[in-house]
């Protein structure tokens, strides 16, 4: 065992690779090339049409042993993922790797498949019932959970191979081009898949919805599409929406959103040009809602939103607020919508929005970001991949991403929750490092880290309510007591890394 610059114990081996301990932010500079795929010709303008998905898988050539890839643009509405995997195990194929873009709860129907033997590993976050399992022990099945712009950089540095790539194509033609913008199962940007369809050894574009050719416009082109499958459906777009897309009327909700509001306006960097990120939650949305109003007010014409993207920043754009919306990911089906229509909101690749080792990525242009937590602790790191039982149930998403980009990150979350503490001496798994982390706010108040001085004097000046960490942290204990730590094994069931490929934290069996 290594310990990492966190102080998290990491094994030197782990499923058979060597692990690179984290040795913070900016440290880890490999020496690695591009990946490539292999070349091929095709001299023909005929279909590449070849049938359903099980002839898709044989035509493919997909063996034992093999990674395959899909994307989650769908979300809790994905049906591509649960049918291939049935495919698979009725062509006897066995020890299977699934390198999605994403698994999530919907794809519980994936746990018999592990049971027996079809699935034997993970190189991407879980979210639900299939990480609970991993972590009680009862499935053996490897995980190595990646952030959005460490996933893309696996890819393209060839350090994750994956050797079939299905696709969900919502608007197909027969001979590969497609888009998610259109059609009966339209998810709108397809960003996370745009590194599978440029290095994956084979790709398959996998549609409910063949139309003439050209498929216009063109998210991914035919000269990356190996075959293409039709199928009955691909999910369903409305459960694309997996959390409030509400601005929250909690009290406390509202107190946390006015604070991370104070601080943005704080931070000098609300003026035109103006860059920001935010999620889905309800919380976040409050930011957005007090942030919109602050440049109705002044003004202020911004640069760009960006991050996955909901029906609140759609409403920007076509205020006038921004320039322009850049895309991984459509959060509900007003972005779907806006996406397919609007010039201005722009399909972004995961490598664009997030992978560090490239010529620059979005994030590094982003002003300020609102983030959730699922814990925090004294040394403002942040965990959102397990919760107080100890279980892996959450993907890292873009959350370490964006963290290390923006030049103020804020994590907003209330200060207890289901009675436990949100501010802890330290937190149960590291999924963001605190040096990242710019501000912690809960209900209580805003705790400003070191390494953003003014911006704390500032705040002070406002004679808004900073309070150091330790001291957010003892108000909290206070009510809820100090916190049990989780019992685990020495087991390690699963590796959370960070963005650039180095072992941030792991995850272990928990003791039962």
């Amino acid at each position: 065992m290594a310990i990492n610059s966190v102080g998290r114990e990491i094994p030197e081996v782990y499923n058979g690779k060597k692990i690179v301990p984290y040795g913070g932010p900016k440290s880890y500079k490999p020496d690695l090339m591009t990946a490539t795929r292999p070349i091929k010709r095709n001299d023909s303008g005929k279909s590449k049409v070849v049938g359903g998905l099980r002839d898709a898988i044989v035509a493919s050539g997909l063996k034992s042993g093999m990674t395959i890839s899909t994307h989650h643009h769908l979300r809790n509405g994905d049906r591509l993922l649960n049918d291939l995997v049935k495919e698979i195990d009725a062509l006897g194929i066995r020890d299977i790797t699934i390198a999605a873009s994403s698994v999530h709860i919907v794809h519980a129907e994936l746990v018999p498949y592990i049971k027996k033997g079809v699935i034997t590993g993970f190189e991407c976050g879980v979210n639900g019932l299939i990480g609970e399992l991993i972590s009680k022990g009862e499935l053996n099945c490897p995980i190595t959970v990646r952030s959005h712009g460490g996933r893309a950089r696996s890819i393209a540095t060839g350090e994750v191979q994956i050797d079939v790539a299905f696709l969900a194509a919502p608007y197909c033609d027969e001979y590969g081009n497609f888009n998610g913008f259109f059609g009966p199962s339209a998810c709108g940007t397809l960003g996370y898949a745009i590194p599978d369809a440029q290095y994956a050894k084979t790709v398959v574009a996998v549609t409910d919805n063949l139309v003439p050719y050209p498929a216009l416009p063109i998210a991914i082109p035919q000269s990356m599409v190996d075959f293409v499958a039709t199928v009955d459906t691909l999910g369903d777009p409305k459960k694309i929406v997996s959390s409030t897309t509400k601005l929250t009327r909690d009290p406390m909700g509202l107190q946390i959103a006015k604070y991370a509001s104070m601080v943005i306006d704080a931070t000098g960097y609300l003026k035109d040009g103006f860059s920001f990120q935010t999620g889905t939650g309800g919380i976040s949305l409050a930011v957005a809602g007090h942030v919109r109003d602050m440049m109705r007010e002044r003004k202020i014409k911004g640069s760009f939103g960006c991050g996955g993207i909901t029906g609140f920043f759609v409403d920007m754009l076509e205020e006038g607020l921004f320039e322009g919306l850049f895309d991984v990911q459509c959060f509900d089906l007003k972005a779907v919508d806006s996406i397919g229509r609007n010039q201005k909101h722009q399909q972004m690749s995961a490598n664009l929005y997030a992978d560090p080792f490239n010529m620059g990525c979005l994030v590094n242009r982003l002003d300020c970001a609102i983030l959730s937590a699922t814990e925090t602790d004294v040394n403002f790191n942040v965990n959102v991949n397990t919760e107080s039982m100890g279980y892996l149930l959450h993907n890292t998403g873009g959350h370490c991403d964006v963290a290390a980009g923006a030049k103020v990150s804020i994590i907003v979350c209330p200060s207890i929750r289901g009675r436990l503490p949100m501010v802890r001496d330290a937190v149960t798994t590291v999924t963001t490092p605190g040096e990242t982390v710019g501000v912690i706010i809960t209900e209580r108040g805003i705790a400003v880290n070191d390494h953003l001085p003014e911006l704390k004097e500032e705040l002070i000046r406002r004679r808004a309510p900073v309070k150091d960490i330790h001291q957010l942290r003892d108000e909290i204990y206070s009510i809820t007591g100090a916190p049990k730590d989780v019992e685990f094994e020495d087991e390690v069931v699963g590796l959370i890394e960070y963005r650039d490929g180095t072992i941030i934290d792991t995850v272990r069996k928990v003791r039962a």
